[in-house]
């Protein structure tokens, strides 16, 4: 049984009602071997992947709730999930089942930052898709909430627990490359439509689809095709583009091995962006200073219809993967895929490269992590406060310097971008009224 003290905070919203929220320091304690009880917000899409992976750790953690704005994904994962609990809206489902000890997010873009701060505010465990947040302000405000109350959290960029990523951060931290000055990221994405003008006609929602709960926080818009259940991404108000979907995978080991940090500067060549909608093509150069004993690095994003300049050393009819990283490095130049595959080019130097030994301690697996730092063990390697807030904050630059248009010289301490007041509404948008609940 689960008892805290708890403290009233008042939900300015349609709802009309008094919620519970958890004080700082009020997560329970758990017995050896305990279960950890989770639930998802968010059924359909990548959250079944997810919810898959959760399964996998049945010795770990029960799925006791499932919540989504759609009655048939809802209807879908409680036939898979024959204990859980539905719901349609998460700020109910928060209040009202108390069995609940952490949540996954597996939502919209646009839902991520209110639900996880409700569920951190409520004293859960919180495991959010990536990226964590649809702004910079939003990621900075997580990674703060995480430590104020104390909670387990976690990014689902859930190649950051695997051996391949690890053996790539080794192989350049050891210094087995020598010095990296310029790394190259790309990806073929947006693999839905982006570039567009104006919004299509207004149509009907589907009669399963609860549209005001889909909008959340997110500006009123009417519905129309091509947003539920998978374009939405495409459209400024609920997505984050190519760099939202791919960004926190494919950033991820730059960010770690490279010790990068916030950059200097952050500046966008691109083709399509509009005011609705995000480029069909980009290339982002962010400027990082020294590092300590590291470099000043320049790290350029490729996507869309902006391939990456082939490397120079490739061999001949070899093909640059479709999305991956490239490191320039002073002795040697790895390309790596995206999963996480990493190779020094052109292969006959792979075959010459001694592999540094191992010295990033190995994960048992990235739910695994998140449900034992539930449990009182050491926090997720990829939690809000230490690692994929600042990550976050980094990706969703360059779609600041997309949107504004010029170069943006970044003062990250208080989230401004120096001589761009214009910037100020891309970095903490505005909330639909009776949304902005976590502000209590």
């Amino acid at each position: 049984m689960h008892k805290h003290s708890r403290r009233q905070f008042v939900l300015g919203s349609s709802l009309g009602a008094s919620f519970l929220i958890l004080p700082s320091g009020s997560a329970r304690s758990y017995a050896a071997n305990e279960k950890v009880d989770v639930a998802f917000i968010g059924v359909g899409g990548v959250a079944g992947g997810n919810r898959n992976r959760m399964l996998k750790l049945k010795n770990d953690a029960n799925i006791v709730a499932l919540c989504d704005v759609d009655s048939q994904n809802l209807a879908k994962g409680l036939a898979q999930h024959k204990g859980a609990t539905g719901h349609r809206d998460y700020r109910k489902m928060l209040q009202e089942q108390k069995n609940i000890d952490a949540v996954v997010v597996s939502t919209p873009d646009h839902t991520h930052f209110p639900a996880s701060m409700l569920a951190m505010q409520h004293g859960k465990g919180v495991a959010t898709e990536k990226p964590m947040a649809h702004s910079i302000w939003e990621a900075r405000q997580m990674a703060i909430a995480a430590k104020k109350f104390k909670v387990a959290t976690q990014m689902d960029n859930e190649h950051h627990a695997k051996e391949a990523l690890r053996l790539q951060v080794e192989w350049i931290q050891s210094g087995a490359i020598g010095e990296v000055r310029e790394a190259h990221i790309y990806t073929n994405r947006p693999i839905w439509p982006q570039g567009m003008t104006k919004r299509p006609k207004a149509s009907p929602p589907p009669d399963s689809l609860d549209w005001d709960l889909w909008l959340g926080a997110a500006p009123y818009r009417d519905f129309h095709k091509g947003l539920h259940r998978f374009a939405w991404r495409g459209w400024w108000d609920f997505g984050t583009g190519a760099l939202g979907d791919m960004g926190c995978h494919q950033f991820d080991p730059v960010f770690w091995a490279l010790k990068l940090g916030h950059p200097i500067s952050v500046e966008a060549e691109q083709t399509g962006n509009t005011v609705e909608s995000g480029p069909t093509a980009a290339v982002i150069t962010y400027t990082f200073p020294a590092r300590g004993a590291l470099p000043p690095v320049t790290v350029k994003w490729f996507e869309g219809k902006a391939p990456p300049p082939r490397p120079e050393m490739l061999e001949e009819g070899r093909k640059v993967p479709k999305g991956g990283i490239t490191y320039y490095g002073s002795k040697e130049t790895i390309m790596a895929s995206h999963p996480p595959s990493t190779r020094i080019i052109p292969e006959e130097r792979m075959k010459a490269f001694k592999r540094p030994e191992p010295f990033i301690a190995r994960s048992p697996g990235h739910y695994k992590e998140w449900l034992d730092a539930i449990r009182g063990g050491k926090p997720a390697s990829s939690n809000f406060s230490d690692y994929s807030g600042p990550l976050t904050e980094l990706v969703l630059l360059g779609n600041l310097a997309i949107r504004c248009g010029k170069k943006v010289v970044w003062d990250a301490v208080n989230l401004k971008a120096i001589g761009c007041p214009e910037a100020d509404a891309y970095i903490r948008r505005a909330y639909r009224k009776g949304w902005d609940f976590w502000q209590g």
